[in-house]
């Protein structure tokens, strides 16, 4: 079985980058700012399409924008997850993250805990396992978790192709070229789509 460059297969899919606000010093003060480094496949596919809306449900902000800026969605992200009163929700065992992932505290934004790093407007967000020695990403959707040992590389591209890579039957395949649209920078700009190239689906 061939080896798939998950980035290059990504960003073939999703084709030519626009690369607005590619700025490495906004990811070397975002990651100061951390205190972690956020993987080289995610800077890669932000740096080059973000802000942006995929296919009418994935959102991708950027650490140089002042609108849709990454780490200020990641800052309120980690503070609205964070007061969660996870002691005191009556959970099942396969709601409960902490039961299913074998941790006895749920912690968002250390070096130890859960940084998001996407979302979508179907509610489902997905986080960066800081503490994994591999690659691990954890998804909330919809009163469950699921995780996945790959990149956010591998993760996009197989949630662009409709596999169910937030839980069962939680595909959201759209057929045809992705659709790409910028996120407004603006209260009064109107960004139209555009369309990656055909994949035959």
């Amino acid at each position: 079985m061939p080896i798939i460059d998950y980035l290059a297969a990504t960003m073939a899919m999703l084709g030519p980058a626009p690369n607005r606000y590619a700025e490495p010093s906004a990811w070397d003060r975002l990651h100061t700012e951390l205190g972690i480094q956020l993987p080289s496949d995610y800077r890669a596919i932000v740096d080059a399409y973000a802000p942006v809306h995929l296919n009418g449900h994935l959102y991708l902000s950027h650490p140089a924008t002042e609108r849709w800026n990454l780490g200020q969605w990641m800052r309120d992200t980690i503070q609205a997850w964070s007061e969660v009163p996870w002691e005191e929700l009556d959970l099942d065992a396969d709601e409960d993250p902490r039961r299913l992932f074998g941790i006895e505290e749920l912690r968002f934004g250390t070096r130890a805990g859960l940084w998001p790093i996407a979302s979508t407007d179907r509610g489902e967000m997905v986080f960066l396992d800081a503490a994994s020695d591999a690659t691990r990403l954890v998804v909330a959707y919809d009163e469950t978790w699921t995780e996945h040992h790959i990149s956010l590389a591998e993760w996009l591209y197989r949630h662009l192709i409709g596999e169910d890579m937030s839980g069962p039957n939680s595909s959201a395949f759209s057929p045809g070229p992705v659709e790409l649209r910028h996120l407004p920078m603006s209260a009064d700009e109107r960004c139209e789509p555009w369309y990656g190239p055909d994949r035959g689906m």
